[in-house]
């Protein structure tokens, strides 16, 4: 039996996850049948590993995980970190100073790399989570050891026009992508959830022609040139629909399941 697509690739938040965190059981039926029939599910995501695992346990996952927008491949069945690639931080250093002297004051946060990298946030950061996080007073503290990234938010300006100016005063030192609300990253320049996608699938011996990949922010754009389809949910960006071969329902709106029921019935 032919498969249309050996690799189902999913974004967590606002793709695979519902608002409150959970998966649909009709998504998780999908998810059963496609990987019955034959199919790989990877998770790919711009959390790090230490604020990816506790979901991924949750929902019984145990297949490879691609996190920190592909920086490291986890291997949740095994509780292993199999790849890191960390943000150089002199550069990232450097990046913020050009940010700033050019839009003022940023708040600024990161996380350290590691299967249990602490998240470190300075003074005036927002974020909403349940999980543990270490105030910093003094940014000089978050280079004292090695980094995924950092996460950058301004007073005034909104995420994409945050991003918009950092890449264009440092993105020759460091990769940015806005991934969710509130949520611009500088990454190791060159880094996409796609190089580490396919660094997971060639461990599965699979490529980019086996792959269909669904997502919702402007850092899956990479991950759907890579795939050879790439599905957006009707929540998405702008900037990702324009380039999805389809969009199809929202995450709350069982949107993973709508096109794997499609493509998988009966097989």
């Amino acid at each position: 039996m032919t498969l249309p697509y050996r690799l189902i690739a999913t974004d967590l938040d606002g793709t695979l996850l519902r608002g409150d965190g959970s998966v649909s059981q009709r998504t998780r039926d999908a998810l059963t049948a496609a990987t019955a029939a034959g199919a790989a599910h990877i998770v790919v995501t711009g959390r790090p590993v230490s604020r990816t695992k506790h979901i991924l346990d949750a929902l019984g996952y145990q297949g490879l995980a691609v996190c920190g927008q592909g920086a490291q491949v986890y291997h949740a069945g095994e509780h292993r970190l199999l790849t890191s690639v960390t943000l150089d931080r002199q550069s990232a250093a450097t990046a913020l100073a050009k940010i700033e002297a050019e839009i003022g004051e940023l708040a600024v946060a990161t996380i350290r790399d590691g299967l249990d990298g602490e998240f470190l946030m300075g003074e005036g950061y927002r974020l909403a989570t349940e999980l543990p996080v270490t105030r910093l007073r003094d940014r000089a503290e978050m280079w004292a050891a090695p980094i995924g990234k950092v996460f950058i938010q301004h007073p005034e300006l909104d995420d994409d026009a945050l991003a918009e100016v950092a890449r264009g005063v440092a993105g020759h030192l460091v990769g940015v992508v806005m991934a969710g609300e509130g949520i611009v990253e500088l990454l190791p320049l060159g880094l996409s959830k796609a190089t580490g996608l396919s660094l997971a699938a060639r461990r599965l011996a699979l490529t980019a022609a086996d792959t269909i990949a669904f997502g919702d922010m402007p850092n899956d754009v990479p991950m759907f040139g890579w795939a050879a389809h790439g599905v957006a949910m009707a929540n998405a960006h702008e900037e990702l629909k324009a380039v999805a071969d389809e969009v199809t329902a929202t995450n709350e709106e069982d949107g993973i399941a709508v096109v794997l029921d499609r493509l998988f019935a009966g097989r």
